[in-house]
Order: structure tokens, then C-alpha cells, then sequence
């Protein structure tokens, strides 16, 4: 299993809360695993009902079998502040510029730099250890952007590389970019059994292929139960409307007689089975079109309740059931 676990995916997919439930899963049995926000939402936090994250790593969950999570939301300005301290010894004069506000400036007219500063955070957690020589990390697993911007987002690196061709910003650059680009890496992609979020999968894959980004599963998050099968659906637009009204006559649902109960709710009942059998044909479509795709597949179940923490801690174990930690 790769040490650095990114998860995109188009909006409204439910990235965040699969990577939360993934570094849960990770978490399992004794590890220890750093949830990585970038895009400043604090989606993180309300996912496991904390407070706002600072610009620090702070546990935030204890996984079945002891594990540990920890979780960090990366501060671009903070992150630059270090990045002048670790490479240029600039602590006091870092934060002059921040309190001038240059540092702001900085990430904001240069959003690369932002995007450098991102994964060089995430990549250094990555490669951290101990003084006894083990990994701080078993796994870091980082909430990225969505899909249409994750591979330029992991990519940046690349193309700082190429502009600043000797010194510590061309060494960081490339140092990133040998974790990124290594078997170390897994982007995985969350979508939902629909058309538009499917689509977007493939053409992402596509894009990281292209960019020799290291692709790992396809998550398909939120899928509803299955209520009706073919057959029950084949059944269901055969049988009579007599048949049925006696079949709810039968089930104490008022008598078969023209205008009562049974009768009244033969057609709402049919109707409901022709929106169920197109919503099944459709997803029975975009499920066999994520199988063409030839990674690995894995479903998460739509919860009834809604998503909270138990729902975060049961997403969990349906990852590791499906073997995916």
C-alpha cells in the first residue's frame, strides 16, 4: 500500500468524507496516519466535530486496534514560512515579510508557488522520521483538489523544476516530485453512479496517466441500496393492475373494488418502479463504464442517517472489508 494516499474528485462526491474514512481505515491496528487538508475549508474538522485546525498536527481519532489519526490543514503563508527557515534561515526576516504582507502577495500572485508549497508539506510528511529511523507516518493521506485541477495541482513541481534549474527551490521541486511520481504515491478517485461525475473519472484518469502520475482506485461513494432487482423489475411492468390491486388487497391495504385504497395506489406504485428502473438501468450503465476503466473498484454505501462520526467510522470498515487497506 502506497505511503502517500491522495483522493480527489468532482464536487459534491464526498472526497473529503472518503478521505477521512480512509485514513481511519489506514489507521487500523495499530498505525498512525496524517489526514492532509489543502484547500482551507475545514471540512476535516466538522467531519469529526472538532474545533478549526491550526497550522499544526493534532490527533484527531483513534481508528479500531489503537491506531492513531492525526490531522493537518496547511496554511500556504505558514507553509512558506518554514520553507524560508528550512532553506534560507530567513525565521526572522520571513515573518518582517509576513507582517508586511509580502508573503501574502506571494501566494496569491504566484498560485504555483501555493500549489509547491501544498505537496511539499504533504511530501516532507511523507518522508519524516524518528530518531530511532522509523517513519513518523505509516500513511499520509491528503484531501487534494477536485478532479479537473488535482494532476496540474501534483504536477506543479514539474514545471518549477524546469523553470529554476539549480539551487534549493529546483532540489525541493524535484525531491516532491520523485515522491509523487514513485510507487510511495496513489491518487484515487471518488465519483458518484452518475453521468457527469463518471465522466469527469475518466477524463482525470486520463490526465494523470498523461502525466505520469501514479493512479490508484476508483471510490464510488454514496450508492443507494438495491431495492428492486432486473427480474423484480421485469416482473413488475408484466403483472396486471388487477393483479397487483389484489396483491395489496391481500395485504391488508384496503379491498381490490374499483376506487379503493389498493386500486389508488396501484399507479403511484408503478410509477415508482419506471423512476427506480431507469435510475438502475443508468447506474448499472456508469458502474459498467467505471469497470472498463481497469482499476481497482470499490462502493460505499449512501447512509440513511446522514453522515456523522459513526458514519465516518463505518465508512472505515467497509474500506477495510473490501480490502483496501
Amino acid at each position: 500500500m502506497s505511503r502517500l494516499q491522495v483522493v480527489s474528485g468532482k464536487g459534491g462526491t464526498g472526497k473529503t468524507t472518503v478521505s477521512a474514512a480512509l485514513a481511519l481505515a489506514l489507521a487500523t491496528e495499530g498505525k498512525r496516519t496524517l489526514l492532509v487538508e489543502v484547500e482551507g475549508r475545514q471540512g476535516i474538522a466538522q467531519l469529526f466535530e472538532t474545533e478549526a485546525l491550526p497550522y499544526e498536527e493534532r490527533k484527531i481519532a483513534v481508528a479500531p486496534g489503537g491506531g492513531e489519526v492525526y490531522a493537518l490543514a496547511i496554511d500556504p503563508e505558514l507553509a512558506l514560512l518554514d520553507y524560508l527557515q528550512m532553506f534560507y534561515k530567513m525565521g526572522g526576516a520571513g515573518r518582517a515579510l509576513k507582517k508586511l504582507g509580502a508573503i501574502d502577495f506571494a501566494t496569491t500572485i504566484a498560485p504555483g508557488l501555493r500549489d509547491v508549497l501544498l505537496t511539499g508539506k504533504a511530501c516532507e510528511a511523507v518522508r519524516r522520521k524518528d530518531r530511532s529511523g522509523r517513519f513518523v507516518y505509516d500513511y499520509v493521506v491528503m484531501d487534494a483538489p477536485p478532479t479537473g485541477r488535482v494532476t496540474r495541482f501534483l504536477n506543479v513541481n514539474d514545471e518549477v523544476a524546469g523553470l529554476a534549474k539549480i539551487g534549493p527551490i529546483h532540489n525541493q521541486a524535484q525531491a516532491v516530485m520523485r515522491v509523487l511520481k514513485s510507487r510511495e504515491t496513489a491518487v484515487h478517485l471518488v465519483t458518484l453512479l452518475e453521468e457527469m461525475p463518471v465522466q469527469e473519472t475518466a477524463d482525470g484518469i486520463s490526465e494523470l496517466c498523461s502525466a505520469k502520475l501514479p493512479v490508484g482506485r476508483i471510490i464510488v461513494n454514496m450508492v443507494r441500496p438495491t431495492i428492486l432487482d432486473q427480474a423484480d423489475l421485469d416482473l413488475a411492468h408484466a403483472v396486471p393492475r388487477t393483479a397487483v390491486a389484489k396483491s395489496l388487497s391481500g395485504a391488508g391495504l384496503g379491498g381490490a373494488r374499483r376506487g379503493g385504497l389498493a386500486e389508488r395506489l396501484v399507479d403511484p406504485l408503478l410509477q415508482q418502479a419506471d423512476e427506480y428502473a431507469e435510475r438502475f438501468a443508468l447506474e448499472r450503465e456508469q458502474r459498467g463504464v467505471l469497470t472498463e476503466l481497469g482499476l481497482p473498484l470499490h462502493e460505499l454505501p449512501l447512509l440513511a442517517e446522514g453522515m456523522d462520526l459513526a458514519g465516518l467510522y463505518e465508512l472505515a470498515s467497509e474500506l477495510r472489508q473490501q480490502g483496501i487497506s
